[in-house]
Parts: structure tokens; C-alpha cells; sequence
């Protein structure tokens, strides 16, 4: 046994990645960069070309072709693809053109130069982009490929895949957890941060939930499994992300879908510049010919192209490291544009686990002997309200004693015999007979509060009231008064009673209730919000809270205790349940868009100047190339911006 875990120990060393460790961006990561190796590259070509001109004008020249192929191989590439597959033109081969076209009139400096911005440009552009998904997706080289099966043969290796419900796995210190399942034996501190988001490792013992992609600390763990590969939390994430990198803004899907048309129409008047101005203007061919190129230079819309996706991306790389996680930049630009959210109940504003909040007992009755003859009868229910019974005698001190002859009562509750006496605990009614006023007075007090009532007998006589209640979160107050600063409306939509919603939402601030809703109610709630507020978010974590997830604008999901299909459904996913990161979700939404706005503004500007420039007083082509690629280098960095 004792090789078996020695080959065990070093297959799993072997292939053990090196989880947390969080991505930065400088300037080894920029320079180590393939497409800013071959930007640098192709600007070291032109100083070279530039410096040997009087010396040698052919070998200038060489150096001249060896910068743009250099340069421009990338971007030459792409345009073609573009222009073979999709049968359009994109800014690539507009800025391809220009530098050709340069070279075509003597000026090989100017178009190297062009080639060398527009390549810098793009691999900035390109870099933040990777770094930006990597912050996203990082946790995907965390994916475990094999564990460590326990069954009656020993400790075997098998892989992740092959796993099934019910199988026994050891995780040893340091090693990632392969499957999402439950502790059976052993402790350790697990650190959940790919998860959760929390930066402090869990402990977890005997019974606790532990997560794939999730690292264990310093003790053995053995986990039975769960959850198929397939159906982990962890996988789940990763679905998200790969949808999250194929899904763009609506406002990136126009300018994708204008750059074609606008490409076409620079193109076409470069066209006209050259053939009728020297004609209607009387300017000689050259002339005509380097307007035409200054032209085609300051009109691509480079700047316009990158203003919207690196700072979108920034802005999703930011959430997901406190934990928000966004399965396509669509929804963050949607976000930005929310008006009202409307949250469910259990599980959401609350916990989603009651407590016993009051033990009414009449008087001549010991209190504790009722609390102990109520988490008997309880014991063996696997109901929240009995479970929370039985926590709070536990909490209490009391003694547990054995409960006889248990049984059901359908529609109201349970009976047991608990040392000779008949206890009955089920469902408060204010009109049962026989029902002390006193305990019908304080049933009312304790419902208008939120409360479950259940009524306790002993020996058919009503003796007790014991009151429930799923408390609120401790965020969620704070986190109304936050969304109400940001001049955001809630609501609350949930199937509970009335009453209940009533209290939690007092309590917590809530601007709009509406309690006893089945699903398709909660739809139609979300529908009403729509077109009173225009875009609506909603928060949930339940499968009955998956419709009206899928009818918002925009659905978030609780991710710790949320359920399988709440996640599915909902476009961004709270991996820690932290309710507070919601208003600081919108706000980031609103800042990105408030950047992307000044990048679009700024970036149509420079072009209107520089075209308009070009034709009324004339400008130079380094000066046009100069003005167009370094708008271009400023809105994305003003992009990144979003990631601090």
C-alpha cells in the first residue's frame, strides 16, 4: 500500500497545477508577448532603415519591407481571412493599404511607421484582452484530470471523468480536489477562493460540502463524491467562461457590423481622391495620391473598433476576481442600464436556513423539557423547520432522549411518544379547538412578524407555540441602501406567504413586495417590472426561480448555495453569495459604460478633426499616422483603467 501511495503522491506532484496565483500585468508579461515581439520588432526595422538611409538607400530599403512584413504579417493575415471568409474589409487592410500606398510614393518611413503604431496598437489591444480572460478563465488549468479512487482493492488513479456518485476519493494535502462531494473523514482548511472568491481557506470536517477546482489544505480528506464531472460547480463555471469569451455587447456588435460598411466607404472615396481631384482641383497626381493616403490613414476607425471590447473586458476580469462572475460582456453593458431588482426570499434576502426565534409555553410547563420532547419527535425528520428545532436543544444543552412510535401526520405534522407522553407538533391553526387565547394571541403577534408557527401538544392538550423564521442576510440592508443610492428600485418576489414577505422586506428596505407567487407568477411580475423600469435584473437561487431568471434583462444566481438550474439560466453568477457586490457590480456596469461612452466621443473626434484637417490645411502623413494609432493606444489603456 504504502508504494501504491508513493507512485500515487508523485504522479499527482507531477501533474499538480499551481493554483492562485494571480496574473500581473507588467512589463515581462507585455515584452514576452508575440504580437508586441513583432511590433517592437518591426519599430527597431524602421529606426534601423531610417538610420542607414544616406548611407546605403538599397539596403534601407530592404530593412523598409523586412519592418512591414514584420508588422504587418498579423493584421495582413487577419484582413484576409476577414475579406476571403466573410467577403468584407476591416480596418486591418485599410491600414495595410495606407502603408503600401505610402511606400508606393517614396514615403517608406511614414508607412513603416504606420505599420509599426498600428501593430503596437493591436498587440496592446490584443494583450489586455488575454490578460483580461486569463483573470476570467485562469482557473481552468485548475481542472483536475485524475483522482484517487478508494474501494476494496486499495487506492487506485483514475480519471476524473470515470468517476461516479457514491465513489470514496482521498485528497491529499496540497492537491486539488477533484469532484464536488461530501467529507466523510478527516479535516483540513480548504481554500475555495477559484469558487467562492473567499480569500480565506474554509475549515471543513465530517459532513461538510467541498467543490472540485478547490484546493485542500494541509490535512488528508476523504470525499465521497457528489457529482459527476459534468455536473460539478466547477465545470459549470468553466461553461460560463467559454460562453463568456464568444459573447460582445450590443454597442461591439454595431461597430462590428458598421466597420464593414465604413471600411467600403473610406475605400471608395480614397478612390474618388485620386481619380477626379486632380481633374475638379487641378492637384497634380502625386498630390492627389498623398491626400488620398493621409485620407485613408485618419479615416480607419481604429480608436472607434478597440473602445468597447478592453474596457468591457476589464471590467468582467475585475468582477470575477471579487467573486462575480459574467457569462458574456452583453450583460454587463445590459446591467449598466437596469433600472430595478427584484430579488427572491429564501435563500436570496435570507438565508435560506430557519431558526427558532421563540418557544412560547404556557405556564405550569418546563421550557426546556418541551424544547426536549419537541428535537425528539423532530430527530429523525430531515424537514428545515425539524432540523432547526433540533439545532436549537443542541444550542441549549439539551439532551436528546429517544422518541417511540413516530409517525406522520398529513397536512399537519408529526406524533411521537417521548417517555410515556403523546407530543404532537404541526401546523398552527388560529381557529383549532380548544386553543388557549393566550396561545392564539401570541400565534397572531408572532405570524404578523414573519414567523412560522407550528402548535405543540402534549397528551391532546395545546401546551406550546414554537416560532421559525429564515432570518435575513447581514448584507442584504446594505445592500437596498446602496442600490437606492445608485437611484435603483427593489423589489421582492417570492412564493411565501404574505405575511412573512411583508416582515423580511420591512426589514430589509425593499421598495415593491408580492408574496404567495408560483413561478409563472414571478414571470409575470418580471414582465410588469419590464415595462414599467424597461431592464430588469433578478436574483435568485432556487429551480423555481429559474423562469423569472430567464425572463429578466439580466439573472443573477446565487453560486454557493444556488441550484443547478438557477446557474444555468442566469447570465451572471455571485460565487460567494455576497449580496453587497451586487450594487458594486452596477456600479462598475455603469463606469464601463461611462468610459467606453468617452472613448467613442473621443475616438470620433480625432478622426473628424484629422479628416477635416487633412482637406482644409493639410496635414502630414507621420503627423496623420501619429494622431490616428495614438488615439487609438489611449482609449485602450483609458480601458484598462477598469482593471484596478
Amino acid at each position: 500500500m504504502q508504494a501504491i501511495q508513493k507512485s500515487n503522491s508523485a504522479v499527482s506532484s507531477a501533474n499538480q497545477p499551481t493554483p492562485h496565483q494571480k496574473p500581473r500585468m507588467n512589463l515581462i508579461h507585455l515584452l514576452k508577448h508575440k504580437e508586441m515581439v513583432f511590433a517592437i520588432s518591426s519599430g527597431a526595422l524602421m529606426l534601423l532603415a531610417w538610420g542607414i538611409g544616406n548611407w546605403s538607400h538599397v539596403l534601407s530599403i530592404i530593412l523598409y519591407i523586412a519592418a512591414y512584413a514584420v508588422g504587418g504579417y498579423i493584421k495582413a493575415r487577419e484582413g484576409i481571412e476577414t475579406l476571403v471568409k466573410e467577403r468584407d474589409l476591416d480596418v486591418n487592410l485599410l491600414m495595410i493599404a495606407a502603408a503600401l500606398g505610402a511606400a508606393s510614393i517614396g514615403y517608406w518611413n511614414e508607412g513603416a511607421m504606420l505599420i509599426f503604431i498600428f501593430a503596437l496598437s493591436g498587440a496592446l489591444e490584443s494583450f489586455a484582452s488575454e490578460r483580461s480572460m486569463k483573470d476570467i478563465s485562469a482557473l481552468i488549468a485548475l481542472r483536475p484530470e485524475t483522482a484517487l479512487k478508494v474501494d476494496g482493492d486499495g487506492i487506485s488513479i483514475v480519471a476524473v471523468g470515470e468517476l461516479v456518485v457514491g465513489d470514496l476519493l482521498l485528497v491529499k494535502p496540497g492537491e486539488v480536489i477533484p469532484a464536488d462531494g461530501v467529507v466523510q473523514s478527516g479535516g483540513s482548511s480548504v481554500n475555495q477562493s477559484t469558487i467562492t472568491g473567499e480569500s480565506i481557506p474554509v475549515d471543513k470536517g465530517m459532513g461538510d460540502e467541498v467543490y472540485a477546482g478547490t484546493l485542500n489544505g494541509q490535512g488528508a480528506l476523504y470525499v465521497e463524491v457528489t457529482s459527476p464531472a459534468e455536473g460539478t460547480l466547477f465545470s459549470k463555471i468553466i461553461a460560463m467562461v467559454e460562453q463568456a469569451q464568444h459573447e460582445t455587447p450590443a454597442s461591439q456588435r454595431f461597430i462590428k457590423k458598421l466597420e464593414g460598411i465604413y471600411a467600403k466607404s473610406v475605400v471608395a472615396i480614397t478612390i474618388l481622391l485620386i481619380v477626379f481631384t486632380p481633374m475638379i482641383l487641378g492637384w497634380t497626381w502625386s498630390q492627389a495620391f498623398y491626400k488620398a493616403m493621409v485620407f485613408l490613414v485618419v479615416a480607419s476607425p481604429c480608436a472607434v473598433v478597440a473602445s468597447v471590447m478592453p474596457a468591457t473586458l476589464s471590467a468582467m476580469s475585475k468582477s470575477a476576481r471579487k467573486g462575480v462572475l459574467f457569462k458574456g460582456a452583453a450583460h454587463m453593458d445590459l446591467l449598466s442600464e437596469a433600472k430595478v431588482v427584484a430579488f427572491d426570499k429564501t435563500g436570496t434576502l435570507t438565508s435560506g436556513s430557519p431558526e427558532v426565534t421563540d418557544l412560547v409555553v404556557l405556564e405550569g410547563y418546563d421550557r426546556l423539557t418541551v424544547l426536549a420532547a419537541c428535537a425528539a419527535a423532530e430527530s429523525l425528520s430531515q424537514h428545515p423547520l425539524a432540523r432547526a428545532i433540533v439545532r436549537k436543544a443542541m444550542d441549549e444543552g439539551v439532551a436528546l432522549r429517544a422518541a417511540d412510535e413516530l409517525q406522520d401526520l398529513p397536512g399537519w405534522g408529526i406524533e411521537a411518544l417521548v417517555e410515556g407522553h403523546k407530543w404532537r407538533i404541526g401546523k398552527a391553526e388560529a381557529d383549532a379547538e380548544g386553543l388557549p387565547a393566550e396561545l392564539r394571541y401570541q400565534m397572531q403577534a408572532l405570524t404578523e412578524t414573519g414567523n412560522t408557527v407550528s402548535m405543540v401538544q402534549c397528551d391532546g392538550e395545546y401546551i406550546a407555540l414554537i416560532a421559525l423564521r429564515d432570518n435575513i442576510r447581514p448584507q442584504a440592508k446594505e445592500t437596498i441602501r446602496k442600490l437606492r443610492e445608485l437611484g435603483i428600485a427593489t423589489a421582492m418576489l417570492t412564493g411565501d406567504r404574505s405575511a412573512t414577505a411583508q416582515a423580511i422586506a420591512n426589514e430589509a428596505g425593499v421598495d415593491y413586495i408580492s408574496g404567495d407567487l408560483l413561478p409563472q407568477d414571478k414571470v409575470s411580475h418580471v414582465s410588469e417590472l419590464r415595462k414599467k423600469y424597461g431592464h430588469v435584473v433578478m436574483v435568485g437561487d432556487g429551480v423555481n426561480d429559474a423562469p423569472a431568471l430567464a425572463a429578466a434583462t439580466v439573472g443573477i444566481a446565487m453560486g454557493g448555495g444556488g441550484s443547478g438550474a438557477a446557474l444555468e439560466i442566469a447570465d451572471v453568477v455571485l460565487m460567494n453569495d455576497n449580496l453587497e457586490r451586487i450594487a458594486d457590480t452596477f456600479s462598475l456596469a455603469r463606469r464601463t459604460k461611462r468610459i467606453v461612452r468617452q472613448n467613442l466621443v473621443f475616438a470620433a473626434c480625432v478622426i473628424l478633426t484629422l479628416v477635416v484637417s487633412n482637406f482644409v490645411q493639410g496635414i502630414a502623413l507621420p503627423l496623420g499616422v501619429v494622431g490616428h494609432e495614438g488615439s487609438t493606444i489611449l482609449v485602450i489603456l483609458n480601458g484598462l483603467r477598469l482593471l484596478r
